[in-house]
């Protein structure tokens, strides 16, 4: 069974810099987009960031677009999701997943009956505060 593992959260100052990696157990996954979604204490999901199959697509959400970036390599299984100039508003629970569709809006992902149906990985926490 394909596994997502997040990792690199952590607590930061507004205006600092932090890279989460999305790792998967397979390769099969290169053949799926990869989501980031987050979750603010007592907020639903948000979409964050998305990106295609192979990696020439990719999506943001209006509140993250020209201070986040997402990339993945495919010879390590893994998504990146570069995060410069973090606000407090940023804070949340950091979510990798698939819908198992190649597909990736550039407005970044949304949730959708295909996520409900997907794969998740365990979240990583992010807090930016001073």
């Amino acid at each position: 069974q394909v596994q997502l593992v997040e990792s690199g959260g952590g607590w930061v100052q507004p205006g600092g810099s932090l890279r989460l990696s999305c790792v998967a157990s397979a390769s099969t996954l290169r053949s799926y987009a990869i989501s980031w979604f987050r979750q603010a204490p007592g907020k639903g999901r948000e979409g964050v960031s998305c990106v295609g199959s192979d990696d020439d697509i990719t999506g943001y959400a209006d509140s993250v677009k020209g201070r986040f970036t997402i990339s993945r390599d495919n010879s390590k299984n893994t998504v990146y999701l570069q995060m410069n100039s973090l606000k407090p508003e940023d804070t949340g629970v950091y979510y990798c997943a698939t819908d198992w569709s190649s597909r990736c809006s550039s407005t970044g992902p949304s949730m959708s009956a295909g996520f409900s149906l997907g794969r998740w990985g365990q979240g990583t926490q992010v807090t930016v505060s001073s």
